[in-house]
């Protein structure tokens, strides 16, 4: 029993090494791939206001000596973890590896990716469709007496914000599927509870978006229809495992 329980602790132990070192370098790899996000910053900053400002509001306009380059630093940051993802992937896997059988570690590679991909759409389909289209529809208020004066920061909080909730929302065919994959629920089920389903979606892109109607929509209605290409893709699932 003694060498048993010691074994287990040593197990332990040797779990909690192979987190930390995952960890620690997967937060070094941010470190210094941020470096080079520094750089990429303002330019990537400009391709978003140019993309997405419409003729009539004009410029951004900051309103202390420090911020623009706070704003750079956090999108400098934000650019690392972008581009070392791939290699926090890589650790991820290599720590998670051992635990799985050979079938799950196909599944596994395959939920990496396909989550990766649905991410990169939902926060590209975000910055070249739906940024534009709230702007210039609050662009649309501005009259001979009233005027536009956005700040940088708002901005960069807002286009950040909702270019992460699309790419997190753009997962839920892939919760769907999971569900369906390890029999937690049955697509008859997902199917009877459509209506309510419809209405999380809804509360949701209420909370990751600003307080507007057109925002919340916008994110709303992607959701509904992936939700039900991940139900079409799961009852394909179902059907060949029955």
């Amino acid at each position: 029993m003694k060498q048993s329980h010691s074994n287990d602790e040593q197990t332990f132990i040797e779990h909690l090494e192979a987190l930390r070192s995952m960890l620690i370098h997967s937060l070094s790899a941010v470190a210094l791939l941020s470096l080079p996000g520094f750089y990429l910053a303002p330019k990537c900053i400009d391709f978003l206001i140019k993309n997405s400002l419409p003729e009539n509001i004009g410029k951004l306009h900051y309103f202390s000596p420090m911020e623009v380059f706070i704003i750079q630093l956090k999108a400098g940051v934000v650019l690392g973890f972008i581009i070392a993802f791939p290699y926090i992937v890589y650790q991820v896997r290599k720590f998670v590896l051992p635990a799985l059988y050979e079938n799950e570690r196909r599944f596994l590679g395959w939920l990496i990716s396909l989550a990766t991909i649905l991410f990169v759409a939902g926060s590209a389909f975000c910055i070249f469709l739906i940024l534009p289209l709230i702007m210039k529809f609050s662009a649309s208020f501005s009259t001979s007496q009233l005027e536009a004066t956005l700040g940088l920061e708002s901005f960069i909080n807002l286009s950040a914000a909702m270019i992460l909730a699309f790419g997190l929302m753009f997962q839920f065919p892939l919760g769907v599927l999971i569900c369906v994959k390890f029999g937690l629920v049955s697509v008859s089920t997902l199917k009877n509870a459509r209506p309510y389903i419809i209405v999380g979606i809804l509360i949701l892109a209420a909370i990751f978006t600003p307080p507007d109607i057109v925002s919340q929509l916008m994110l709303g209605i992607p959701t509904w229809l992936l939700f039900e290409a991940g139900l079409f893709a799961a009852s394909i699932i179902e059907k060949s495992r029955a």
